[in-house]
C-alpha cells in the first residue's frame, strides 16, 4: 500500500451546475481548484479515490528549479515562490521548507554534465552554482570519502507528498469548492465541438470548462474522447526511514541514491535509476513517439513484461459515460515496489553516509509516473474541443511544480492571461510537426 494521505472531507453529491470540473485530485488538480476558488469561481474537484492518492503522494517531495528541462524553468520559478507562501495561503502543514539540493559528483563526466545545464540556469539568474570538494563536505558531512564537487541549488526545497494535495484540496473546499472523492469522471459531453457538461458517477453536471489532470489516467480518459494522447508509465519505487538524527538536511541525490529528510525525522530514499517501464499494448502503439527518449535514457530504466500487459489488454478503451467506467474498477494504482531498487539504494547511502547506519524500514511503495515524449507535461487546452484543458503527463517533475501548473491551467480554462508562456506545453506539438525530443542536458 502507498503512504497514508492526510483525509479530506468529502461533500455528498455534486451541484447540478459549475464553472470548471476538475478531474483528479493529485497537486495539479487540487492546486487548480485552489486558485480558481480563490478567484471566487464556481469549481467541482472530482477524485475517483482518495486526494493525493497515487503518484502525487508517492514521489519523492523535492521541489527544485535544478536540473529542469529549460522548457520548464519559467513555471517551477513561480512555483518555488507559491511554495513559500503555500503553508500561509492555504492555512494548513504542506512541509514545505527551503532546504537547498545538492547533485553529487563523483566523476569529471558527472562535473561536465552538470556545468552543461548550468547554461541554462544563467539566463535565468538562478542562484545555482558548481561548488568544490570542500563546500560538499561542509554541506554533507559525515561522508566516507569525499566527492568531487556537487551542483547545487540553495532555494530549492522539500514538501510532503502526503500533506501537500490533501492541504490545498481542503483550502479549496473552504474556499466555495466542491470536493468530490470516490466520484469518478466518465466523460465530458460537447455541444458543436464545445465542453457542456461532466458525467460523473455520481450525476451530470453542467460546466464552462473541464480541466483533465489524470495523471497516469490521462491517456485512457482521452482516448474515450477520440484524442491521441502519446503518454506511457513508468513505475517508480520509494521508501521512507523511521526518524533519525545524524544525517544532513539538505536533500542531495548520487549515481546510487537520492534522499531527503522527512518532517517527521524520516528520510525518503530511492535511486535515479529505479524506473521500470512496463511493457504494455501503448508501448507499440506509441512506439515512434518514445524511441527517442527510450534512447536518451535507456539507462535509467528496465523494460519490463508482466501481468500490467494483460491488465491494459483487457482494460476497455472506449465505454458509454452512462456506465461503468475502468477509473471505477481501480480507484487506485498502486503497484508493487521493487524493493530491490530500494535496498540497493539504501546499502549504497550507508556506505557513504554513516549515519544511515541505523535507518530503520518502516515503508516501502511504488507509484505511476506519467511521461511524455519529450519529457516535458501538456498543460494546454484542446483546439477540437472547445473548454477541454489537459493538463498530465509530469513525467515525474510534477510534485515541485504542482502549484504554478495548476495554476497555469486555471487561466488556460477561463481565459485569464497565463502566468507563463505557454506554448512549450500545448497539446499540438505532437500533431503540428514539431517532433518533440527530451533535453540532452538534463
Amino acid at each position: 500500500m502507498g503512504p497514508p494521505t492526510d483525509p479530506v472531507a468529502s461533500d455528498d453529491a455534486p451541484p447540478a451546475r459549475t464553472g470548471v470540473v476538475v478531474i483528479g485530485g493529485g497537486i495539479i488538480g487540487s492546486s487548480a481548484a485552489f486558485f480558481l476558488a480563490r478567484q471566487g469561481i464556481p469549481v467541482v474537484l472530482c477524485e475517483k479515490g482518495v486526494i493525493g492518492g497515487e503518484q502525487s503522494s508517492r514521489n519523492w517531495g523535492w521541489c527544485r528549479k535544478m536540473g529542469r528541462d529549460p522548457r520548464e524553468l519559467p513555471l517551477i520559478i513561480e512555483s518555488l515562490r507559491l511554495w513559500r507562501e503555500m503553508n500561509e495561503m492555504v492555512g494548513a502543514e504542506t512541509g514545505f521548507r527551503t532546504t537547498g539540493i545538492l547533485y553529487l559528483c563523483d566523476t569529471d563526466a558527472e562535473i561536465a554534465r552538470r556545468e552543461a545545464w548550468l547554461e541554462h540556469a544563467r539566463q535565468y539568474q538562478l542562484d545555482t552554482r558548481m561548488i568544490s570538494s570542500d563546500e560538499v563536505a561542509a554541506l554533507m558531512p559525515g561522508a566516507s570519502r569525499p566527492y568531487k564537487a556537487g551542483l547545487f541549488t540553495p532555494s530549492d526545497g522539500r514538501a510532503e507528498p502526503q500533506k501537500a494535495a490533501p492541504a490545498i484540496a481542503a483550502a479549496a473546499r473552504k474556499l466555495g469548492a466542491s470536493v468530490l472523492t470516490n466520484c469518478a469522471v466518465r466523460g465530458v459531453e460537447t455541444e458543436g465541438s464545445r465542453v457542456t457538461a461532466a458525467l460523473t458517477e455520481k450525476g451530470r453536471i453542467v460546466c464552462d470548462a473541464v480541466i483533465l489532470a489524470g495523471g497516469a489516467w490521462s491517456r485512457l480518459f482521452c482516448g474515450n474522447l477520440g484524442l491521441r494522447l502519446p503518454q506511457l508509465k513508468v513505475r517508480s519505487s520509494v521508501m521512507r526511514t523511521a526518524p533519525l538524527e545524524g544525517p544532513p538536511e539538505t536533500a542531495a541525490s548520487s549515481a546510487d541514491f537520492a534522499f531527503r529528510k522527512r518532517l517527521d525525522g524520516g528520510y525518503t530514499i530511492s535511486k535515479l535509476s529505479s524506473g521500470v517501464a512496463e511493457i504494455v499494448p501503448d508501448s507499440f502503439r506509441f512506439f515512434g513517439d518514445f524511441l527517442p527518449v527510450f534512447r536518451l535514457e535507456r539507462r535509467s530504466f528496465r523494460l519490463r513484461l508482466g501481468r500490467r500487459f494483460i491488465e491494459e489488454w483487457q482494460t476497455p478503451r472506449r465505454w458509454n459515460p452512462a456506465e461503468t467506467s475502468p477509473f471505477e474498477s481501480v480507484r487506485t494504482l498502486d503497484p508493487e515496489p521493487v524493493t530491490s531498487f530500494n535496498d540497493e539504494a539504501l546499502g549504497a547511502l550507508k556506505k557513504r553516509f554513516p549515519a544511515f547506519a541505523g535507518a530503520r524500514v518502516v515503508q516501502q511503495w511504488a507509484g505511476m509516473i506519467d511521461v511524455t515524449p519529450d519529457v516535458v507535461p501538456v498543460i494546454s487546452p484542446v483546439d477540437s474541443v472547445s473548454g477541454f484543458v489537459i493538463a498530465t503527463g509530469f513525467s515525474g517533475h510534477g510534485f515541485g511544480i504542482g502549484p504554478a501548473a495548476g495554476r497555469l491551467a486555471a487561466q488556460l480554462a477561463t481565459g485569464e492571461s497565463p502566468i507563463v508562456d505557454p506554448t512549450p506545453f500545448r497539446f499540438s506539438r505532437f500533431t503540428d510537426g514539431s517532433r518533440p525530443r527530451p533535453d540532452a542536458s538534463i
